[in-house]
């Protein structure tokens, strides 16, 4: 860039002259230093390009007086350089404006080049933790297999205990089979580790529990079980545990279920030894409820004496509720029905739960296990009425769920037809042993006989009329006995009209359960 001078323009400044001697006072503007119009174009250009003169620089002394013509040059050149200047300037902002932007852009593609980096940088990072999590997943599967396999199966199932990642990882790497062939060693330390090992491995992956009784665990846990030395509580703990965990899986429910296992979690359930913990029997209690939801496992189910132990321990709320769920399993198939039906006090049990008002739970499902049976046979249903159902299905249809109030009409609906009969054929004993039918809705009996007389037929039609009105009396009487019970219990107005009750003989014909 040349280097800029002090600007000398200020030397074109036009001056008015003195007075002439001797003369008057008005003269023309002269330059005090004139200029040729070449010489002026160059001055001017000069100051535009570096802000002040040429370095070259071209005088004239003359001082010749300007004429008109010389005058109008001048201002023409003097616009001139006044329309350069205003380009320049122009020019000098916008060249400004781009350095500026360019300068922006540069520290935005600084920006942009370090978020880059940055990213990169993280994913490079993130690849790397990865490959070391991997390498050491590998040596731990490596140890499985020599002499550090007790380290090695505690340090899987600290890695598998909340990574399900790691439990996928470890699967696909072979880390099941070494820890199933662990349970042969006889060490209880090396089978605990194995087992809580395996058992952390199945959580919430339904491929590695499958592979685990591919694997022969369920073969090797039962081993342990049959094995003639008393077995280590902790180990019999996460046999149970590991039981409840694959038992989830509906492929290896029938495996788990054939194999023997559910005696001994039976056993570990009633705890008849003293050796089971809390959790031992709350885990027992699960996977006896899993196993009993495929139908085929019922049978094994029925061989042991489980219904009748969860029928007497029904009182403990902490696991009635549960083994209510289990009865509601076994009900569904018809031995299973033959097998609650014939346990003494059954029954009686079942309907005392119907008024465990803090349990709603408990109360919807015994009113399904009563509904399924009432549905079933003739003989449950006579049963039932002798515990005294009614009243407690009357209860419940006030104070009960709504679930609880749909099972428990539903079981009035299938009782009302026996329970008109029993209550007609103890009218006619009184009446010195007549034969007396149930009210049936419909046709009167003389149309079924027509070979009866007239007077026979009217006197059998007034006797049939008597007996109506009777029954009808009678179950009236026991409504309003069993309304007064529930409306003291309920703590309700004493003078509550049994307007409920009416219609709830009549509210549903339909006999279908909600299966």
């Amino acid at each position: 860039m040349a280097r800029c001078h002090r600007n000398d323009v200020g030397s074109l400044i036009l001056d008015r002259p003195t007075a002439a001697p001797g003369g008057g006072s008005g003269g023309h503007f002269r330059l005090w230093s004139a200029l040729s119009g070449a010489s002026f174009r160059r001055k001017i250009f000069d100051a535009v390009s570096c802000g002040g003169s040429s370095r070259y620089r071209h005088h004239d002394d003359g001082d010749a007086p300007i004429t008109e013509s010389e005058g109008s040059s001048v201002a023409e050149s003097s616009k001139e350089k006044a329309v350069v200047v205003e380009k320049a300037k122009t020019k000098t902002t916008t060249t400004t404006k781009t350095k500026g932007n360019g300068g922006k852009s540069e520290k935005l593609l600084d920006l942009l080049n370090l978020a880059e980096w940055s990213e990169s940088e993280a994913d490079a990072a993130a690849t790397k933790r990865k490959v070391e999590a991997l390498e050491k997943l590998k040596r731990v599967v490596r140890d499985l297999q020599v002499e550090r396999k007790l380290e090695a199966a505690r340090e899987v199932r600290l890695l598998a205990k909340e990574d399900l990642e790691a439990r996928g990882t470890l699967a696909m790497l072979g880390a099941i089979p070494p820890l199933v062939v662990m349970l042969d060693i006889d060490d209880d330390d090396t089978q605990i580790a194995a087992l809580y090992a395996l058992l952390n491995l199945g959580i919430g992956n339904d491929v590695n529990k499958g592979a685990i009784v591919n694997a022969g665990a369920v073969h090797k846990m039962l081993k342990l079980i049959e094995c003639p030395n008393s077995l280590n509580p902790s180990v019999s703990e996460a046999i149970v545990a590991n039981f409840l965990g694959l038992s989830a899986l509906d492929t290896n429910k029938p495996i788990i279920g054939s194999s023997g296992s559910i005696p001994f979690l039976v056993k570990t359930l009633k705890n008849l030894d003293k050796t089971s913990s809390s959790q031992a029997k709350q885990d027992a209690l699960r996977a006896l409820y899993n196993l009993s939801i495929f139908p085929s496992n019922i049978s094994f189910v029925m061989e042991t004496d489980l219904i009748p132990f969860m029928l007497s321990a029904l009182g403990d709320m902490e696991v009635s509720e549960r083994m209510l769920s289990i009865l509601g399993n076994v009900v569904s198939t018809p031995e299973g029905r033959k097998a609650i039906g014939v346990v003494p006090d059954s029954f009686p049990i079942l309907v005392d739960v119907l008024n465990w008002n803090d349990s709603p739970g408990c109360q919807e499902k015994a009113s399904y296990i009563l509904m399924v049976m009432a549905h079933k046979t003739y003989g449950d249903r006579q049963a039932m009425i002798e515990a005294g159902i009614v009243s407690a299905l009357l209860e419940l249809t006030l104070l009960g769920s709504t679930l609880a109030q749909k099972r428990a009409s539903r079981i009035l609906e299938c009782l009302r037809v026996d329970k008109g009969k029993q209550v007609s054929e103890s009218f006619g004993g009184n009446l010195g042993g007549a034969a007396v039918s149930a009210p049936i809705y419909g046709s009167s009996s003389s149309s079924a006989n027509p070979n009866l007389s007239s007077a026979e037929c009217l006197e059998e039609e007034d006797m049939m009329s008597e007996e109506k009105k009777a029954v009808k009396q009678l179950v009236q009487q026991s409504l309003q006995n069993n309304m007064r019970k529930i409306v003291k219990r309920a703590n309700l107005p004493q003078d509550l009209v049994p307007s409920h009750f009416k219609s709830l003989a009549a509210s549903s014909t339909s006999k279908s359960l909600p299966f």
